[in-house]
């Protein structure tokens, strides 16, 4: 599908975006293993946590869904049933992931599959630690890829460090953890998101965080909870760039999580010297929220890299179109995980906004953006990513003439009603 975005001269409104997508797909996936139901609350509808619901369907789980409201009538840690057929994450790395954790100590065997893009994305760095913990899954090739094949079976603890920061391989070693034998103990190179860790504990778990060390130790049973899920950080990241570099600006986000882990795309703003304000913080399941209020701002450039990379991984597109902006040269390092995602977005952000007239240079770990861009209006490709898709879409509204955007419909993913957010404003 192709999407027309045509300049802006003035952003203004106060908006509620979709809920956070890394707690809608946990909120179902631990409710899923839980004893009793788990109702949940602004829960996101794109493709990707539609298919979470749809595996844990095929593995016997009842869910209901109504708006967004859902209803997880968990099976407990050891509920769940062998699919009849091949489990199919879409395009949900979070998914795949997450789900590994799970399969891999039930009492069965199965496969676990995605769409095309998914098939690229390498699992061994969730086959290692898992393996080491006794478990029997396969992928193809030597990075092993998806289709995954999981023969259940009991599993041993460990004590692993990460090598790279991620939120996804942690937290299917947490869930792992939960059927181990003894106390399992992660080490992380760089603090990465929490979600898991605060919400596995919420509905019963026992874990730990000494000092950058994550131990969890085994339960007999976890327990349904309530879930309210706050406004996606992720997805409010676009209005936070748009509301800064667009002229006679105005928007204020409402409701949106502000976990400490993922507040790296504020913190990185406000150094560029972004006009951003968190107003009426409160808390919901662990998980603090906020109001965001931003204002067209004179940015300058930054170096970005170290700890506040997995902070704001999934933000730094969108973070790249804010730096085309700013006085100077802004630098990106240490995001190589980046070339892991949807698609390889150091490669494809910069040749997109290339397109456009930007002068981004690509490099092993980041990217090196010249500010004071005057971005023309050119036709764009997606390259099927939803974050490329809303980060082009808003680059776009700061060009000089109508920019087409090519696979636009991969919004769906994490924000089908993007486009629409952009009208209203």
């Amino acid at each position: 599908m192709l999407k027309n975005i045509y300049p802006k001269k003035s952003l203004k409104g106060t908006i509620t975006v979709p809920g956070d997508k890394s707690i809608s797909h946990r909120a179902v996936m631990f409710g899923a293993i839980s004893k009793g139901v788990t109702e949940i609350t602004g829960f996101l509808t794109g493709d990707d946590c539609m298919s979470t619901i749809s595996c844990f369907r095929k593995l016997g789980v009842d869910i209901d869904i109504s708006e967004d409201t859902v209803k997880v009538y968990g099976k407990g840690l050891n509920g769940l049933s062998k699919p009849s057929e091949i489990l199919d994450v879409g395009n949900s790395g979070t998914t795949i992931r997450l789900i590994s954790g799970i399969l891999a100590a039930q009492p069965f065997s199965c496969q676990i599959t995605g769409d095309s893009s998914i098939k690229k994305r390498p699992m061994s760095r969730v086959i290692t630690p898992l393996s080491l913990m006794g478990a029997k899954i396969n992928g193809i090739e030597k990075d092993g890829f998806a289709p995954l094949h999981i023969d259940g079976t009991k599993l041993q603890s460990i004590e692993y460090k990460l090598p790279v920061a991620s939120a996804q391989v942690k937290s299917a070693i947490l869930l792992a953890s939960l059927f181990a034998d003894k106390p399992t103990t992660i080490i992380e190179p760089i603090a990465s998101r929490n979600h898991t860790e605060i919400m596995l504990n919420y509905f019963g778990a026992d874990i730990k965080n000494e000092n950058g060390k994550i131990i969890s130790s085994p339960v007999k049973q976890l327990y349904g909870k309530p879930v309210s899920v706050p406004s996606d950080i992720s997805s409010a990241a676009f209005f936070m760039v748009a509301g800064l570099i667009v002229p006679d600006s105005h928007i204020i986000i409402k409701n949106v999580g502000v976990n400490e882990t993922r507040t790296g795309i504020i913190n990185a703003l406000k150094k560029m010297g972004g006009n951003i304000k968190v107003l009426n913080q409160n808390n919901e399941n662990g998980e603090p929220v906020a109001d965001i209020e931003v204002t067209t701002s004179k940015l300058n450039a930054i170096t970005l890299e170290g700890s506040i990379i997995p902070k704001m991984i999934d933000e730094i597109p969108v973070f790249a179109v804010a730096a085309l902006f700013a006085d100077g040269t802004t630098i990106i390092k240490d995001a190589e995980e980046l070339k892991v995602k949807e698609s390889n977005r150091i490669a494809v952000m910069a040749e997109e906004l290339g397109k456009m007239g930007a002068n981004i240079e690509e490099t092993s770990d980041g990217m090196i953006i010249k500010g004071n861009s005057v971005l023309q209006g050119a036709e764009v490709e997606s390259h099927n990513d939803h974050r490329v898709a809303m980060s082009l879409a808003i680059a776009a509204l700061k060009a000089n003439s109508k920019t087409i955007i090519n696979n636009s419909e991969s919004v769906a993913i994490s924000f089908p009603s993007f486009y629409d957010y952009i009208e209203k404003l």
